[in-house]
């Protein structure tokens, strides 16, 4: 079967505001993500009626936090549950998304994902993980496993997206404002294109994991990233040529995030970020239209499922 998944990354402005090094985020903006962004998304994928899969920052949602804000995340997780409710699936993306996640102890780790997973399945059932920053380690590996998940999304086999994300780092560093992100394991860059089963010792390579790999989609041979930000921003003949590039893959997973659902002007976002953030300087109704018209690109290749489902259809197959 060829088959295509829509997911999105809910994360808040604060992951972009630590990402470019630029302080403390707006306190008005913790939530404006979930709460005008995602609305939006919603409202595109209803009209199509397309089920997607929304990878959720545990801690966003967590209404029972000793943390201010706790009725914007009650909010935050009746709308979810609405959309789990009408066929979407609910993924872990951690409970409070640190970007160096795959560098912590093992109790640590243990904790950031069975956190998020608590609070995740008082929404809806969860069978997948993706990680921030798309690093992945074998003792995450080895907590989803436990935890019974289905599958994990988190390899992202791009090098040029590496690289370039090595020389903003590299640029930030030398201007003493280091980035709050961090490099994924190298090993990662050469991982299968494809699901795959992975190894437990090393998620990057072929093995008999539990947990199968859905690899965030780069196109064959070149590995160019068949991301959203690469899309949105891309002119229509650009788009077109990456859409069509993955034809050969029986598998497309295109990842979104929240962000590509805002507008900087309509939801406030400081001119500090959009400068840095080229998504950000397209209005959102362009945005809206150019998504569209990828969606139907996709939707004539492929048939379109949730990761989960997409999972389960691996599951039996290798």
């Amino acid at each position: 079967m060829r088959l295509a998944s829509v997911s999105i990354d809910l994360d808040g402005v604060g992951c972009y505001y630590r990402i470019h090094a630029l302080g403390p985020h707006p306190a008005e903006l913790e939530h404006v993500i979930l709460e005008r962004a995602l609305p939006r998304a919603a409202a595109l994928f209803a009209r199509r009626g397309l089920h997607v899969t929304w990878f959720v920052i545990g801690r966003d949602v967590d209404a029972d936090a000793a943390l201010p804000g706790r009725a914007a995340r009650a909010a935050n997780a009746q709308r979810l549950r609405t959309l789990a409710d009408a066929g979407d699936e609910i993924g872990n993306h951690s409970y409070s998304h640190p970007y160096d996640l795959a560098r912590l102890s093992r109790s640590e780790i243990d904790d950031e994902i069975a956190k998020c997973d608590r609070v995740l399945r008082a929404i809806a059932p969860v069978r997948g993980f993706r990680a921030p920053g798309y690093d992945l380690s074998p003792v995450m590996l080895d907590t989803l496993a436990r935890l019974g998940y289905r599958y994990d999304s988190s390899v992202f086999p791009a090098p040029g997206y590496y690289a370039a994300k090595a020389a903003v780092m590299a640029a930030l560093a030398a201007a003493g404002r280091p980035s709050g992100a961090v490099l994924t394991n190298p090993r990662a860059l050469v991982a299968p294109a494809t699901p795959y089963r992975p190894s437990m010792s090393a998620p990057w390579r072929r093995g008999q994991a539990p947990v199968v790999e859905l690899p965030v989609a780069v196109t064959p041979w070149t590995r160019v990233p068949a991301i959203g930000t690469s899309l949105l921003v891309a002119p229509a003949w650009l788009r077109s040529r990456l859409v069509g590039a993955m034809a050969p893959r029986d598998f497309f997973n295109l990842e979104l995030h929240g962000i590509d659902f805002a507008d900087a002007e309509k939801d406030g976002i400081p001119g500090e970020l959009v400068e840095r953030q080229p998504d950000l300087r397209i209005p959102i109704d362009e945005k809206l239209e150019r998504l569209e018209r990828v969606l139907d690109e996709i939707a004539g290749r492929w048939e379109l499922a949730t990761l989960g489902e997409v999972a389960a259809h691996v599951q039996r197959e290798i």
